[in-house]
């Protein structure tokens, strides 16, 4: 399973059922590994469905990217949306567990959870419907022993490794010496994005001081903003967030001071974000200066072909990273200097030999910079 990226493109897939997804670009030819030439009507009695994250369907990064997958998966083999496959919003946490629950209800052959939130929920409903099949995005479901639920396919990705790309590109970039990440819910899926980009920020400039903060939240883009301003206001001239629909607040809050002619940045996360920062529309001018790429549109794809084929990776945790396609950098390079195009090339390279280690926790962090 694990090279099952490698020929894929880097590009967002295009779904022209989302409204909030900007100009449609064309779907990608299915890679090996993804679609295969069974017809439609062979497959038209399977059903699937998925539960969002708070962040929403259209929250220009993760959730929209899982829903992404799907609505490609559901077009290439015929399906219909809202019977076939299809999605249920959550606004909250207290609704991940109904949500789920109520999509087994329907008989579906597999139930998507997306994100690391939802593993309590997803423990409860799938230990209650041994025969129901389901898949969470960035989490292991355990049971007592600590072992792989067996009707849980569980997806994980190398998110550190990524943001080590777009640390490189921040530290050569950055004219004030000064950037920021802003973080959603702190925990450790989020301190792999944090320490990532920390670690490629420090490798190629050691001088560069960053900052961090935590928002507590997915989905609350007002409070990106607050904290965008602060960042900025301070010095910072470039800013990672990874931290879902929260991160919409620091694209409008960097949008407005290039519109005052301030010279900042965003780097945005799970999607190419180059649209998200447009802030001329006439010249098309962004404040995406690039963004981190982590493909859970070809993992729920993928996923759920295999399971349509009768080969459901139950109790399988799937971990990609660089050597995968899994995760990297946006294909989108408008904004970005040459020097810092073949720094993260070398950097790839390097990081894929073995070279180096990147970090993922506090603790791996500080024992990366003694080796700088």
């Amino acid at each position: 399973m694990k090279k099952w990226l490698r020929t894929l493109v880097m590009s967002t897939v295009a779904v022209t059922t989302l409204a909030a997804c900007g100009t449609a670009e064309e779907s990608p030819a299915p890679a090996e590994g993804g679609a295969t030439d069974t017809p439609a009507e062979e497959t038209s009695d399977f059903k699937v469905g998925m539960v969002t994250d708070i962040g929403g369907i259209d929250d220009k990064s993760f959730n929209e990217s899982a829903w992404a997958g799907l609505s490609e998966f559901g077009t290439e083999f015929g399906l219909e949306e809202g019977t076939g496959y299809r999605y249920v919003q959550s606004g909250d946490i207290a609704e991940f567990e109904p949500n789920i629950r109520n999509l087994v209800r329907e008989d579906l052959d597999l139930t998507w959870a997306i994100g690391y939130l939802m593993n309590d929920a997803v423990l409860t409903v799938s230990e209650q419907n041994a025969d129901a099949q389901f898949a969470i995005v960035d989490s292991v479901v355990t049971n007592k022993e600590g072992t792989p639920l067996q009707n849980v396919a569980h997806i994980t990705f190398k998110e550190h490794e990524g943001s080590f790309l777009v640390g490189v590109a921040a530290g050569l970039q950055t004219e004030s010496n000064i950037v920021g990440f802003v973080g959603g819910v702190e925990g450790e899926l989020i301190k792999k994005f944090e320490n990532g980009f920390k670690a490629g920020v420090k490798a190629v400039n050691p001088d560069a001081e960053i900052r961090v903060q935590y928002a507590e939240s997915f989905n609350a883009a007002d409070v990106g903003t607050q904290i965008a301003d602060t960042m900025y206001s301070q010095g910072a001239d470039i800013i990672y967030h990874a931290s879902g629909a929260t991160g919409n607040g620091v694209f409008t809050e960097a949008r407005n001071r290039a519109l005052n002619g301030e010279n900042v940045w965003v780097i945005g996360v799970d999607q190419d974000q180059h649209e998200e920062g447009i802030y001329d529309e006439e010249t098309g001018a962004s404040v995406t200066l690039t963004s981190m790429i982590k493909r859970v549109d070809r993992a729920v794809y993928l996923v759920t072909e295999q399971t349509m084929n009768g080969d459901f990776p139950g109790g399988e945790i799937l971990e990609y990273g660089l050597e995968d396609e899994g995760v990297g950098i946006a294909t989108t390079t408008d904004n970005m200097s040459e020097e810092a195009l073949s720094t993260v090339d070398e950097y790839i390279e390097r990081i894929l030999s073995g070279e180096i280690n990147v970090p993922t926790t506090d603790e791996q962090y500080e024992e990366y910079l003694k080796t700088l």
